[in-house]
């Protein structure tokens, strides 16, 4: 998993109850773009490091100039 700065993390739900949850990436503090990751969530504004597990997903950003 790779991210940069600006993309979204989707973080699925694991238990019956648990919605997804989105948070924008703020920092990224493993080399070449692996974990982990400064994010702020959503929902509630709530930042947090996290390290995903395979059930999130990186969503990148559009590239400047694509539509």
């Amino acid at each position: 998993m790779q991210a940069s700065v600006g993309d979204k993390l989707l973080v699925h739900g694991r238990t019956v109850g648990h919605h997804d949850r989105t948070a924008k990436v703020l920092q990224v503090l493993g080399e070449n773009g692996n974990p982990p990751y400064r994010v702020k969530f959503e929902d509630d504004g709530h930042e947090a490091l996290v390290s995903p597990g395979p059930d999130s997903v990186v969503r990148h950003r559009p590239e400047a100039g694509t539509v």
